[in-house]
């Protein structure tokens, strides 16, 4: 167990949360969530003892184990896979190296026999004669092949290392695991692992992560960092969220009879309740859930932009065609023979792990570079918007405000006009004289997304449009896409931003070939679990 005191943290002499008193138990899975600067990271750089509060304490019981997602990905460089692996459990590492030092000494006393038996004793009780199978294990759940075990973290591409160290935070069964952000980096098939290796977990789980359908399926609770204070609420993300919408509708209309909408929050509650689940956790959460109150529903300051697309004109039969593309980037083939035909209204997910190829095509499509070979061929009647995901060339070196570097962009240039537009992406008073060249990662997607909506566009093609988001904006630009009438092409790891947009999904592998499914996510999920055996 952990438990929180009194905690506050200060910067700059202002409060990023203070008076924090939590306690966090065993067999539960705890979702951090709060706006980006918030103080998330900075809550489990205090719980993991990595920062001290500036009052209060953190408590945890000695004999306990915390295991912490690291994030420095050099930081191992010089270490194999699996010894990077095992040092998860620094006291089974520590004794490994004490027995290899040992046994090789050439004057092996009676002394270092005793001492040899004591480690060979506490090795066992840590299950070290099974620590290379246990490491394997995680290593296949994750995506990676044992063969990686013997090789040095050096020779690792980016993406490999983030496995190995989620490997290494899961290793050796620890009382308490903190994860920030694991699924970063991870294929489908390596989440759905990770999700039920987290459901199955008897410790305690606090995990911060963007990705909603991540929270839903693993949290017994949701850890709020809002109005400068951290709540644990009973649920997961969706009931948190949809709790905390109906208690923001609750207090501002103060019109309706009290009773009325206690009523309605208590039917609510049952019908949360009334879900069903496979996993333990889900199970122990909704006797959670049963015995809730009204006074402790989320009531929460959140802030959502507001995005919305409409189109200037609706676009005909023709909408795009693509026939054999092909193209080479650095001497791989990152697209062979790609095509495909858009009918209207359809929104397209390219989803997996080839990310150049996918952006290559997209770039294509848009014009901004021309293919090896093949063809496509836009509609006539259609009119194109584009989000790609290095939005750079917009902002770097530009002087411009906020206000004027939309002006750009906007038919109607008058300032009322731009600055409502603003506020209702959250850019209010004198942030919209900002220059762009400074603004944060998810400032800047949001003023792409301002641009985007500017121009009446009935073809959109996002290139993972949720980077640097937080949920707010994500939850935003998700209901934007479900409610558009035309048609969109994105690409995202978001499983429940493309399980509620996409209606057809789209794979470019690493051989350059296309897979083309017409379903939801979870559909194609489906297919390919059955293809592989997984």
């Amino acid at each position: 167990m952990i438990t929180v005191s009194n905690v506050s943290l200060n910067f700059n002499g202002q409060a990023l949360f203070s008076h924090v008193d939590l306690k966090f138990t065993p067999g539960n899975c705890y979702g951090v969530i709060g706006a980006n600067g918030a103080g998330k990271s900075t809550f489990l750089r205090i719980l993991s003892g990595e920062l001290e509060p500036s009052s209060g304490e953190v408590i945890v019981d000695p004999k306990t184990r915390m295991s912490v997602l690291k994030q420095n990905h050099f930081a191992y460089d010089e270490f194999s896979v699996l010894d990077t692996i095992i040092q998860g459990n620094p006291r089974l590492y520590e004794i490994m190296q004490q027995k290899e030092a040992l046994y090789a000494r050439e004057d092996f006393t009676e002394e270092d026999g005793i001492l040899a038996s004591e480690l060979e004793g506490e090795f066992a009780e840590l299950n070290g004669w099974d620590a290379d199978t246990e490491a394997g294990r995680i290593l296949q759940g994750l995506g990676l092949d044992t063969e990686l075990l013997s090789e040095q973290m050096g020779s690792l591409g980016e993406k490999e290392k983030v496995k190995v160290l989620l490997a290494q935070a899961l290793f050796g069964q620890p009382d308490i695991i903190l994860l920030d952000e694991p699924t970063n980096g991870l294929d489908v098939l390596s989440v759905n692992w990770l999700e039920d290796f987290l459901m199955d977990y008897e410790g305690t789980v606090i995990v911060v992560s963007h990705d909603r359908h991540f929270l839903n399926n693993i949290c017994t609770h949701i850890v709020d960092v809002d109005y400068n204070k951290i709540k644990i609420y009973v649920g997961n993300y969706d009931f948190w969220y949809d709790s905390s919408q109906m208690m923001q509708r609750m207090i501002k209309d103060q019109n309706k009879k009290k009773e009325d909408k206690i009523k309605e929050l208590e039917s609510f509650i049952q019908r949360f309740s009334a879900n069903k689940s496979k996993s333990r956790q889900a199970t122990s959460r909704r006797k959670l859930i049963e015995k809730l109150t009204l006074e402790e529903m989320p009531a929460s300051s959140r802030r959502y932009p507001y995005v919305g697309f409409t189109m200037d004109r609706e676009a005909g039969k023709d909408i795009l065609e693509v026939e054999n593309l092909c193209k080479t980037i650095d001497g791989i083939k990152v697209l062979d023979n790609i095509s495909f035909r858009l009918n209207r209204g359809e929104k397209v997910a390219f989803v997996g792990q080839n990310e150049i190829a996918t952006t290559t095509l997209f770039q294509i499509i848009m014009g901004e570079m021309e293919p090896d070979s093949g063809r496509y061929k836009w509609g006539g009647t259609t009119s194109q918007s584009y989000f790609p995901k290095d939005n750079s060339g917009f902002f770097e070196g530009c002087e411009l405000s906020i206000l004027r570097w939309l002006e750009q962009y906007s038919s109607d240039t008058t300032e009322t006009y731009l600055r409502g537009f603003l506020g209702k992406m959250l850019f209010s008073g004198d942030d919209v004289l900002k220059p762009v060249k400074v603004l944060s990662g998810g400032e800047k997607v949001r003023c792409m997304l301002s641009r985007m909506m500017m121009f009446g566009a009935n073809v959109l093609v996002l290139d993972q449009p949720t980077n640097h988001l937080d949920l707010e904006s994500i939850t935003a630009v998700n209901n934007g896409l479900i409610d558009f009438k035309g048609n969109v092409l994105f690409s995202s790891y978001d499983h429940q931003f493309i399980q509620t947009v996409a209606d057809r999904i789209m794979e470019i592998g690493n051989d350059g070939k296309l897979t083309d499914r017409v379903g939801t996510y979870d559909e194609y999920l489906e297919y390919l679990a059955q293809k592989s055996g997984r």
